[in-house]
């Protein structure tokens, strides 16, 4: 009996999450075909230029433009951004500084204290169950 593996395929979209870019903005035979798992492998050990550029300077997806500005997701959509930004405009958010970036900074700053906080508690708690 032979092991016949089929090969791992993703639609765009997938592909275009785990390599952190904004699938609109990647060429059309990326977004038209399917990607294989070694392929995925392959882009991301070798960027080809595309990929370079829109990772350098995108637009970016909410998740990386959330990043770069240190706040979470949410906090996007309550700061009004709803599109994609490029780094350029990313950059000219954060001299800015609008209030509502400073508010969401100081929540995500929270929520991270609060985290930690958490850990440190269960960490004590696992130690002292031992």
């Amino acid at each position: 009996m032979t092991s016949h593996q089929t090969t791992q395929t993703m639609k765009p979209a997938t592909a275009a999450k785990k390599l952190g870019v904004y699938l609109e903005a990647t060429p059309a035979e990326f977004q038209e075909g399917v990607v294989s798992r070694t392929e995925l492998n392959a882009l991301q050990a070798d960027p080809p230029q595309w990929l370079q550029e829109l990772r350098r300077n995108g637009p970016h997806p909410r998740p990386v433009v959330a990043a770069k500005l240190g706040i979470s997701i949410s906090g996007l959509a309550r700061g009004g951004v709803t599109e994609p930004l490029t780094t350029e405009q990313i950059d000219a958010l954060k001299q800015e500084s609008p209030e509502w970036l400073q508010q969401e900074r100081a929540t995500q700053a929270e929520v991270r204290k609060e985290a930690a906080r958490i850990k440190e508690k269960k960490a004590a708690r696992d130690e002292q169950t031992r």
